[in-house]
């Protein structure tokens, strides 16, 4: 399964501190149905360990996500800094998965040319069920 963020997606990750490994861990747990709330079109939202913390005090992420094929993160915020989504956001959010699960393999390396999304590298055993 290809795991990426958008560009906007690791600043935030970056500023963070979170890792690819809490990525991973977030689309293994996906992969294994364990959801933490599906939004519908392709959108779930899925809770990160901040490190030192607990999955309840840590981030929330929005990702677009094909079980078995693609994921992606597209944002991420700190639990403590929203409740959340608005509606408009969440339509903009199911727009986006329409474009970002339908691409295939020459699209996703011209997004990964321009810098548009970056690759989330996986161990063998986070992405194996």
């Amino acid at each position: 399964m290809q795991t990426f963020k958008t560009k906007a997606f690791a600043r935030f990750a970056n500023r963070e501190g979170l890792e690819d490994d809490a990525l991973c861990d977030a689309v293994h747990l996906a992969r294994k149905g364990l959801i933490d709330a599906d939004l519908g079109g392709g959108v779930i939202k899925q809770r990160i360990v901040r490190k030192g913390g607990g999955r309840s005090g840590g981030f929330r992420t929005i990702m677009l996500f094909r079980s078995g094929e693609l994921a992606f993160f597209v944002y991420g915020f700190a639990k403590s800094d929203r409740d959340n989504m608005r509606r408009d956001e969440l339509v903009t959010f199911r727009l986006l998965a329409d474009e970002y699960l339908s691409l295939d393999q020459p699209d996703l390396a011209a997004a990964q040319a321009v810098g548009a999304i970056i690759e989330v590298k996986c161990n063998d055993q986070a992405v194996q069920e």
